[in-house]
């Protein structure tokens, strides 16, 4: 095994210039006119980045050797399960920020474009660092150990979950800059009564692109952990991210249904934190830490961390799938978010949107509805969901009686009868 993988300068060039190819072709014939992409758009292409990514990897292992091909593996399956994670807060952010549908694509590949810039940055940074300075795998493994509790605590902390999008970068962006009221399609720039004013579509992105700052103090040690290449530790970054914005769209129902993702998370960065300071130990220089002599520890290999890493989050995924708590909160929150949809639609310029927002708030209420007494009591403790499912049913109905809407465009009448707003007694009596 060699100590270093020797990149030459061409073979740097062709693959940022590949992804910058493909970023161009996500903004030229992607997101250049605003829609809603379809499941089968956004599985293609998720498919396809997938694809790309697993290719890349084989090449790196066939061409430069094995131990480099696991390093690329282990730190890609790693950073695209952080992406994931990161997709909870963007989706809390645009819908605090009542984001179109249609223009959420744009705002994602912006702070996926950001990302790839600051993160770039970060990790040429940290490899001038870590070329110069052992100590700094310390500072790095104390780094992901912090933020694997930091996930923890807050899985037990009742403020967890919206206020995720009311942090300090969301928080600044609002006190500071002046927007207009609505949006004026995915223009940055509007004028409202003579004044030219910024829109919400420009705060939405600084948030989402500040935001993404902060959750590259987890990323970047965390690949650090697991590679020390440049290459591949950039090439391993830039991957998971590109293609983000399609699985955005292919899971985002089923985001809320990983309720032990946090957990799995919080685990592999306290293994790779704890790898980072064998290995800090390992190489150490630092005087007062066995007189700046390296302590002999074991140090954890590059294939039992894949194998760790895969059995952890295929482990997460399956328990929460499987759990009765991620069932029901993936139905709390699909209605919450299909109510908000449909109230945040405009029936006039988007009328099959609001229309099918509508049915699937239906028939989120009805999987609700099948659940048990008790556990259906709980849900209607949500005084924030029951206001916004209560809303929804009286502007359609209002919508109905005006004739503003057709009757078939999913609304139906007799549901009332058994509307998760009213107690199974309400029901009976009626």
């Amino acid at each position: 095994m060699t100590d270093h993988l020797e990149v030459p300068g061409w073979v740097w060039a062709l693959t940022v210039a590949g992804i910058i190819g493909l970023l161009l072709y996500d903004y030229f014939f992607h997101v250049r006119k605003a829609h809603i992409p379809t499941i089968q758009e956004s599985a293609k292409w998720s498919a396809v980045y997938v694809g790309i990514a697993i290719l890349f990897g084989v090449g790196v292992w066939v061409i430069a050797g094995h131990q480099w091909g696991q390093q690329y593996f282990a730190g890609y399956i790693t950073e695209k399960a952080l992406s994931v994670d990161n997709l909870f807060v963007f989706l809390i952010i645009m819908s605090s920020f009542k984001v179109p549908r249609a223009d959420q694509q744009k705002v994602l590949l912006f702070g996926i474009t950001f990302s790839l810039i600051a993160r770039t940055a970060f990790i040429f940074v940290g490899a001038a660092l870590i070329n110069q300075f052992a100590w700094v795998f310390y500072i790095f493994g104390a780094i992901l150990i912090f933020m694997a509790g930091k996930q923890v605590s807050e899985e037990f902390s009742s403020d967890s979950g919206d206020d995720d999008a009311d942090n300090v970068m969301t928080r600044f962006f609002r006190k500071y800059l002046r927007t207009s009221e609505h949006y004026d399609g995915d223009k940055m720039v509007t004028t409202v009564n003579g004044k030219r004013m910024l829109t919400p579509m420009l705060l939405v992105m600084l948030s989402i692109g500040g935001t993404d700052l902060l959750f590259a103090l987890d990323s970047i040690p965390a690949i650090f952990g697991l590679t020390q290449e440049t290459y591949l530790v950039f090439t391993a970054v830039v991957f998971s991210l590109l293609g983000l914005r399609q699985l955005y769209f292919l899971i985002d129902g089923l985001l809320d249904r990983l309720v032990y993702l946090t957990w799995g998370l919080a685990a592999i960065l306290a293994f790779i934190g704890v790898k980072l300071i064998l290995h800090a130990l390992h190489e150490n220089n630092v005087p007062f830490i066995n007189g700046g002599e390296p302590v002999q520890v074991v140090e954890i290999s590059t294939g039992l961390s894949l194998a760790v890493i895969i059995g952890v989050l295929v482990i997460t995924v399956i328990a929460s799938l499987i759990s009765p708590r991620g069932r029901i909160q993936s139905y709390v929150a699909n209605a919450r978010r299909h109510a908000r949809l449909y109230l945040d639609t405009n029936s006039d310029e988007e009328p099959a949107v609001k229309a099918e927002a509508f049915r699937s708030l239906l028939a989120e209420e009805r999987q609700i509805k099948e659940l048990d007494d008790k556990k259906r009591a709980l849900i209607r403790e949500e005084s924030e969901l029951m206001d916004l499912i209560r809303r929804a049913h009286e502007e359609h109905a209002h919508y109905i009686e005006t004739g503003r809407v057709r009757p078939d465009s999913g609304y139906d009448p007799f549901w009332e009868e058994s509307s998760i707003l009213e107690e199974p007694t309400e029901r009976r009596e009626r």
